[in-house]
């Protein structure tokens, strides 16, 4: 019965999902899901990105977390359009919700729009929010074995960013291992080694996220 039921939630919300990338492809607006554990730096690798690119395009940013307004009010100082869905207890955002928050967007003025989803590498894997691609953020501090142990989001992304390089030294993470990982379970995945609490490596991974943004303002509408 439980199978079922997902099943049936999940059916439900890749219809909605696809409503959504049908909408933004109108307007060639690049949709990212941005995934990883809380405390892997994603916020703050925004804070770090944010200034890098908002003169160049423009962007909005949707929050998720269970509680509190805290990260949009952290976004929100770099003057971009931020909107904070929280989930009131569900470990991953919904294709309903992000429906609902880019109805708030002026569509015409805006050419990507960046969803950081709750903290968490099981739950925000399943569910398709209508984005371009999944960008999956990974702290060096939570160790290497992690594309191994949660497949899906490191087999789904696009890209993924190995955070808090800084940190590789005073910790045993082991390089090797998560990049023989990585080429096993995708291999395609664009890998950025950063840290986005010194702003080291950051400019790479925005002139990547440009790119994108580009290829798809190119599409026909």
């Amino acid at each position: 019965m439980e199978i079922k039921v997902l099943e049936n939630i999940l059916k439900v919300n890749d219809q909605i999902a696809l409503e959504i990338r049908k909408e933004l492809k109108k307007y060639n607006i690049l949709a990212l899901n941005m995934i990883g554990s809380a405390g892997s730096g994603k916020t703050t690798l925004l804070e770090q990105t944010i200034p890098r690119i908002k003169d160049k395009i423009n962007m909005a940013v949707i929050e998720g977390d269970i509680e509190t307004t805290r990260d949009a009010e952290r976004i929100k100082k770099f003057g971009v359009e931020v909107i904070q869905i929280n989930t009131k207890g569900a470990c991953h955002l919904d294709a309903h919700l992000v429906q609902k928050a880019i109805k708030s967007f002026n569509l015409n003025k805006i050419q990507f729009i960046i969803i950081e989803n709750v903290g968490n590498l099981v739950c925000p894997a399943s569910f398709d929010l209508g984005e371009d691609f999944k960008v999956c953020v990974l702290s060096i501090p939570e160790g290497d074995d992690k594309p191994e142990k949660y497949p899906k989001i490191f087999r789904e992304s696009k890209c993924v960013v190995l955070n808090k390089i800084d940190l590789l030294s005073h910790t045993n993470f082991n390089r090797e291992n998560f990049y023989k990982d990585m080429k096993h379970i995708n291999g395609k995945a664009e890998i950025f080694e950063l840290s986005a609490l010194k702003g080291d490596g950051v400019d790479k991974w925005c002139d990547w996220l440009l790119k994108q943004i580009k290829i798809k303002s190119g599409e026909p509408k």
